[in-house]
């Protein structure tokens, strides 16, 4: 693979067929590496709301190589889950973050908030790279030392953009 430009992003379903693979490499990633592989904290999801996004990130080839998602949390703000890129340091995780940002706006979020494990020094050196800062512990994760949340305001660009949310 190339680079993040030769990516497609398209809002698809974590049930669709392609997701499958992903997710199951993502649960099985997690498992390996850190005992837990994070399927139980990703069973809610509403397909007729518009506040639950899934984007599958795809190569021209049309092989799925990525995935990520949002669900609502709280009032304006939405929880980024089962973020995965099949190959590392292809910027494939950052383009479909950066989607899953302006698919949040879109849907009406101010705020993103994520969890992740202290040990996965990669993902926490990637959400900070883009932006995200620690924040207090949340939800189920209150309490949990080996838990690491993040959270990000999502501001409007320029001007254009905020006249076009009026």
């Amino acid at each position: 693979m190339s680079t993040a430009t030769a990516i497609q992003l398209d809002v698809s379903s974590p049930q669709a067929a392609e997701a499958q693979p992903l997710l199951d490499a993502l649960s099985e990633q997690l498992g390996t590496r850190f005992g837990s592989d994070g399927r139980a904290s990703f069973t809610e999801w509403h397909p007729a709301d518009p506040r639950y996004i899934f984007l599958l990130a795809r190569q021209q080839d049309g092989e799925a190589v990525g995935c990520g998602a949002v669900r609502p949390l709280a009032d304006g703000v939405g929880e980024v889950k089962r973020m995965f890129a099949k190959y590392s340091r292809q910027g494939i995780g950052e383009a479909v973050l950066q989607q899953l940002e302006a698919e949040a706006k879109n849907a009406g979020y101010t705020e993103l908030w994520l969890e992740t494990r202290v040990a996965n020094t990669e993902a926490c050196r990637f959400y900070l790279k883009n932006g995200y800062q620690r924040r207090a512990n949340y939800g189920q994760y209150i309490g949990r030392d080996n838990s690491a949340c993040f959270g990000k305001l999502l501001t409007f660009s320029d001007a254009a953009e905020l006249l076009s949310h009026d």
